[in-house]
């Protein structure tokens, strides 16, 4: 999570950092999601970013609480990437009308029901990011990770 926050606070895109720091972009995808790299990643990023190594040597939970990544910047970090996510997905339903619209036209029946149900699902979609409706909050949430630790939280 704070490879996330200091890309983002200088602006950068994954791409970028994965060039400065001459890594790969699922290296830095991965360090996003919190897990370990290599000494070399890690000596890589902290001189890019100007920063002391031992940022990225501590383990998730403690990268977290020693970095300051408050708990509204990772609600915040998690809601963009969800709208993130809505707007990756209404590109491809809107490239999969068009082209598909344009190529068998709306008058064939497959593709019609096709983007019709796809816009359904995109719209619901779009009702859970923006929170209007709560199909998984954080009630459903709690449940699943309880549910898969075995235990209360």
């Amino acid at each position: 999570m704070i490879v996330r926050k200091l890309r983002l606070q200088r602006g950068w895109s994954q791409e970028h950092l994965a060039e400065l720091t001459d890594v790969n972009v699922r290296t830095i995808q991965r360090m996003e999601r919190g897990r370990k790299s290599s000494l070399e990643t890690r000596s890589a990023l902290a001189a890019v970013f100007e920063v002391d190594i031992a940022t990225f040597e501590k383990g998730v939970m403690e990268m977290a609480e020693t970095t300051q990544v408050t708990a509204d910047e990772r609600e915040a970090i998690e809601f963009i990437k969800g709208v993130k996510e809505f707007y990756s997905h209404l590109g491809m339903y809107l490239i999969f009308a068009i082209v598909f619209g344009y190529a068998f036209g709306l008058e064939n029946q497959m593709i019609l029901w096709g983007i019709i149900g796809w816009g359904i699902g995109l719209m619901i979609h779009g009702l859970n990011v923006y929170e209007v409706i709560n199909l998984f909050g954080p009630k459903w949430e709690k449940r699943q990770i309880e549910k898969r630790l075995g235990r209360k939280l």
